[in-house]
């Protein structure tokens, strides 16, 4: 497939991915049981994998949606843009940050902090994909579907410049040699 002259292959397939997500859900159940955790996906590219997984959550819960960006095309710029659509008190909440993909980490850490700041609970992430350069540098993710390498990927809600978001599986991009 091509996208704005970019090539991407298949990768993960929709079926590993719904699976997935079921393990996930079972995990955070058990993990959260007697409480009322409250999901907060950060938006674009979390919308899919958040709608899947809180469909799979028996608790009581909470979902509030947020959303910051820190990419240009295909690269992380690194820059953290304001934190925005948090309209309600998360004062003593168990939050659960909801992530597409965990990249380098420095955007989803200054989430944490100012989720901190505002006196929660707790605060974890789950997401669906987490690169190699996050676990190296030991970035705190306590529920992850998928290790992957440093590698572009998109579908399943992740996009190329806005593009193909709209895949139910993931693709990665083709490296030229």
């Amino acid at each position: 497939m091509q996208i704005k002259g970019k090539e991407f292959v298949g990768f993960i397939s929709e079926e590993r991915i719904q699976h997935t997500i079921k393990a996930l859900a079972s995990e955070i159940n058990k993990e959260y049981a007697g409480r009322t955790p409250v999901f907060l996906p950060v938006l674009n590219g979390a919308f899919m994998f958040a709608a899947d997984l809180i469909k799979e959550i028996t608790l009581p819960s909470k979902v509030s949606f947020v959303k910051i960006s820190s990419y240009d095309g295909m690269s992380s710029t690194g820059q953290f843009k304001t934190l925005i659509g948090l309209d309600e008190s998360l004062f003593k909440q168990d939050i659960l940050i909801v992530e597409d993909i965990v990249d380098t980490g420095l955007t989803l850490q200054k989430i944490i902090t100012e989720l901190d700041s505002l006196g929660t609970g707790s605060v974890e992430v789950v997401t669906l994909l987490r690169k190699k350069t996050a676990r190296n540098k030991g970035v705190n993710v306590k529920f992850t579907g998928f290790d992957i390498e440093d590698e572009f990927v998109l579908g399943y809600g992740l996009d190329y410049d806005g593009l193909g978001r709209n895949h139910r599986q993931l693709f990665r991009a083709v490296k030229k040699v």
